[in-house]
């Protein structure tokens, strides 16, 4: 039986633990691996230096430890949208629109996946396989099972499946990645709130009439995810690169 004086202990060494790894999270998402700073992270968290060294040893296994944080929750996002009760149609839209709102929303993840990208070319990176194995490859046999069943049920035109995630996916992350572009050539911020707006439903409508055979149901499809999926707050990041580029 557990020693019930133990637990109070136990608790503060888990809120601890916790509250350090979100620290690295954000210092490691903004500076990377390299530039990011144990003395920050000691501070944001609230604690003594030594304390990172006691629970994660390293700087670089708490980098990974922050790694694993992330990807965890992004992994256990999507497979709650892709395992959601609906036609595999309807779990494509849901699944897409959640990676737009997931980039909106989850800047943290997608500055470590740019940091480790550059790593990754630079053969650096003991993340990127972390990456793969938490979050990509599950994810991937997913979106094949789903592109797969939709098709053999005739809700989804026949195509081939990769093309589709690519055009599900794909233009997702070229519209942010491709941000300050865009910004010299279009007459208006693409990364206002009321942009991305316009966007995210852009998105959804354009997929169910490109991938559903019946194009009526996949507007219908379309309308239904668009509605009860409210557009998650921009975050100030967003805003604040705004500015920067427009004083620049």
């Amino acid at each position: 039986m557990a020693n019930p004086t133990l637990r109070p202990h136990t608790d503060r060494a888990t809120e601890t633990r916790s509250r350090i790894l979100e620290a690295a999270l954000q210092e490691f998402s903004a500076f990377g691996l390299v530039g990011a700073r144990t003395e920050r992270i000691a501070t944001a968290a609230g604690v003594n230096k030594a304390l990172l060294y006691y629970y994660f040893e390293s700087k670089d296994n708490l980098y990974l430890a922050a790694v694993e944080l992330i990807s965890d929750k992004i992994r256990d996002r999507s497979l709650r949208v892709m395992q959601r009760a609906a036609t595999p149609g309807e779990r494509l839209l849901r699944a897409a629109l959640d990676h737009f709102d997931r980039i909106l929303a989850q800047q943290e993840f997608q500055s470590l996946m740019q940091h480790e990208m550059m790593r990754h070319h630079k053969g650096e990176s003991a993340a990127m396989p972390l990456l793969v194995e938490k979050v990509f490859a599950p994810l991937q046999a997913m979106y094949q099972a789903t592109l797969r069943e939709g098709m053999e049920t005739g809700e989804l035109i026949r195509a081939d499946w990769l093309q589709m995630e690519l055009a599900a996916l794909g233009a997702n992350v070229f519209y942010f990645l491709s941000a300050p572009v865009w910004r010299m050539m279009l007459p208006f911020e693409p990364m206002a709130p009321e942009s991305l707006a316009e966007r995210r439903v852009a998105l959804v409508e354009f997929l169910g009439q490109a991938v559903f055979a019946d194009r009526s149901r996949g507007a219908e499809v379309a309308a239904r995810v668009l509605g009860d999926s409210p557009m998650p707050e921009v975050k100030a990041d967003w805003m604040g690169m705004r500015r920067k580029n427009e004083r620049a």
